[in-house]
């Protein structure tokens, strides 16, 4: 058996993997989508729970504030009622209209924080909604996705002992560049030589379709591991494949 013989079952072995292996990373691809799209919702929502937290302390600093003003200015009214001079009571009440002023801030300043809180409380809930949702739709994708791994299992695990069995037979270097084409070219890392005139000996690349010199082709039919000049994939050869794509010259 030639290199491109053994190659070309290796390459028939990972068509069927990566055929398998397609299905399961759709389900993968959706379940890692749904379960980022949670882990960021979930980030989200404890940011809003943190912030709310500080705005909550900010909210009831600012309010004891407000009370605490609010029993100096009572207890400066006391000391206006008990004032003895004109200067000391217009003291006191330049002093209680400092403290009215601060606490109108305070008040303000808890109010305002009371009012991003309920936003935030709104967002919340609805994240939290979403969360709900989402968790129902990342547990069906884990389902799914557990269903298409055991679906594979098998088979896959049959391959992969064939692959292994049958890569160990092909020399080093022809199984490097074996694999480099599948890394880059995918499906299209071999071809097969399409005839399109057997007396007039014009062949084609399947692959990229370009003219193949006959040079090429018997390269292949030699034995040679040969590639396309223009596409560079692996070129193979079998006779039950190989057949005239035009009725021949006369």
């Amino acid at each position: 058996m030639t290199v491109t013989s053994q190659l070309l079952e290796l390459f028939r072995v990972d068509k069927q993997v990566r055929g398998l292996r397609s299905r399961l990373d759709v389900a993968e691809s959706f379940l890692t989508q749904q379960t980022s799209l949670l882990d960021g919702m979930s980030t989200r929502a404890a940011a809003i729970e943190s912030q709310a937290k500080h705005l909550r302390a900010e909210a009831a600093n600012a309010e004891g504030e407000a009370k605490r003003l609010d029993a100096k200015i009572a207890g400066l009214r006391e000391q206006m009622n008990s004032a003895k001079t004109a200067k000391e009571y217009n003291a006191f009440l330049t002093e209680l209209g400092t403290f009215k002023d601060q606490k109108d801030v305070h008040e303000s300043d808890a109010l305002a924080a009371m009012s991003r809180i309920e936003e935030q409380d709104k967002e919340l809930a609805t994240i939290r909604t979403q969360i709900t949702e989402r968790q129902a739709i990342a547990a069906q994708a884990k389902t799914d996705r557990d269903a298409k791994e055991a679906e594979i299992r098998e088979r896959l695990a049959e391959l992969t002992k064939q692959r292994a069995t049958l890569a160990k037979a092909i020399p080093a270097e022809a199984l490097v560049a074996f694999e480099q084409l599948v890394k880059s070219r995918g499906d299209e890392a071999m071809a097969s030589v399409e005839v399109i005139d057997r007396r007039a000996y014009e062949y084609s690349c399947a692959a990229c379709f370009m003219t193949l010199p006959v040079e090429t082709v018997s390269s292949i039919v030699s034995g040679k591991l040969t590639r396309c000049v223009s596409c560079h994939c692996i070129l193979y050869t079998e006779e039950e494949i190989v057949r005239p794509k035009s009725a021949a010259k006369g």
